[in-house]
């Protein structure tokens, strides 16, 4: 019986068509563990989702000070990272920089710190956030010294199978759905659009572009930017959390200019467009390379590791590097096992690695890099419904979530 199960896993879930749509869309085309999931719902309410970001020991030892780079800890409930700290620096005139991007729906904790040197320190407790002082350092903290963050995570209407999951190094290290905005996956494409120097075409993803996980309402909204005449009466009707549609809106009304748009929007949301092209490319990769029988997990010779103090190098069997993938960029490095894979997918794009390269828009240029193929989740545990575990920087605990319950439908189980 066992083994029929096996056999019956073998070819439901590592087959692409069974994987959900959405999946798909953002370059996921499989399942790797044996799981056959426990089911059940997440992200009920906030506090279901608890992260806690961690930094090294050489950053804690930093923060000892009476003035410098003012260091805080952000915590928030309802509201991401960008915002939060938009609305710190509008109400309190404190700008302040994060090592990371944390989500709104979510109870999340993180590092965020001043890049200038001050001896003031200010506390703030808000409703959806507040900021407590840490401490004081003479260097500011860099984003490697982010070594990753602890999830606490409720699986409501999970069954009992979910107390058997063991298959953590198994899990392929995919962006997962937020990376996309996941109701509206559409942040990989208006990225491409840049990439391929469509930037009329850029502006209207970012303000038309509907999904079919998105409300009727935000659906309506849309079809009416899909109308360059109809701007002035979208920009009269747009709600508070498109910001970013109403910078693109004003702009576009105002001077009619594609690139002058994308200018006006925050830096790091033009870069973040081009990443997450990048990441779906990466996605795709790792899912081409998993269905053609590459070995994924283990660092094989010639191969390019990262080792245990995060330093980028070929394979030395050393039991400690980690096998890394090309994330392509204008410096992308061809000499991999992986070539293959990545010249075919930016083939069907229809780019090169050069192209991420931008002369009209140099800021949102990106070089690329490496990747760890696979995850590493530390300090699992599971008491009642409540899965606990440590991840490395940059890798998604949904990821690992959707190994555990197999969703059929993510975005309606929490995704």
């Amino acid at each position: 019986c066992i083994y029929l199960r096996r056999i019956y896993f073998s070819v439901h879930y590592c087959d692409s068509s069974v994987i959900p749509k959405i999946d798909s869309e953002i370059g996921i085309l499989y399942y790797t563990t044996d799981f056959l999931g426990c089911g059940g719902i997440i992200k009920n309410q906030n506090d279901d989702f608890i992260v806690s970001e961690i930094i090294s020991e050489k950053a804690h030892s930093k923060i000892c000070l009476e003035s410098g780079f003012a260091v805080y800890k952000l915590q928030k409930n309802g509201i991401d990272t960008t915002h939060a700290l938009n609305e710190i620096f509008r109400k309190y005139g404190i700008r302040l920089k994060s090592l990371g991007l944390k989500d709104a729906s979510a109870v999340t904790e993180q590092f965020v710190f001043t890049t200038y040197k001050t001896n003031r320190h200010l506390e703030i407790n808000k409703s959806k956030y507040s900021l407590k002082k840490v401490g004081f350092t003479d260097k500011l903290i860099s984003k490697k010294e982010m070594i990753g963050n602890h999830f606490s995570i409720k699986i409501n209407g999970a069954s009992n199978e979910l107390s058997k999951f063991s298959e953590f190094d198994k899990i392929l290290n995919f962006y997962g759905y937020q990376r996309f905005g996941s109701r509206r996956p559409v942040t990989h494409l208006v990225g491409r659009a840049m990439i391929q120097k469509d930037f009329a075409g850029a502006v209207d993803l970012l303000l038309s572009f509907t999904s079919q996980y998105d409300n009727i309402e935000n659906t309506k909204l849309r079809e009416l930017m899909s109308d360059v005449s109809k701007y002035p009466e979208a920009l009269k009707i747009i709600p508070k959390n498109m910001d970013l549609e109403k910078i693109a809106l004003k702009e576009m009304i105002e001077h009619s200019d594609p690139v002058k748009t994308i200018r006006a929007l925050p830096l790091q949301i033009r870069r973040f467009f081009v990443q997450s092209y990048q990441s779906y490319i990466f996605n795709h990769t790792l899912s081409m390379s998993f269905d053609a029988g590459e070995e994924l997990f283990v660092p094989q010779s010639d191969d390019v590791c990262y080792n245990k103090n995060g330093e980028l190098g070929k394979f030395e069997n050393d039991p400690l590097q980690r096998l890394s993938i090309p994330f392509v960029g204008y410096s992308y490095y061809k000499k991999t096992r992986f070539h293959y894979y990545v010249e075919k997918i930016l083939r069907d794009e229809g780019i090169t690695h050069k192209d991420f390269f931008s002369k009209e828009l140099q800021e949102i240029s990106n070089e690329g890099g490496f990747r760890n193929s696979s995850i590493q989740c530390d300090d699992y545990s599971v008491k009642d419904n409540v899965v606990s575990f440590s991840l490395s920087r940059g890798s998604f605990a949904t990821v690992i979530l959707r190994e555990i319950i197999k969703p059929e439908n993510p975005l309606t189980s929490g995704f």
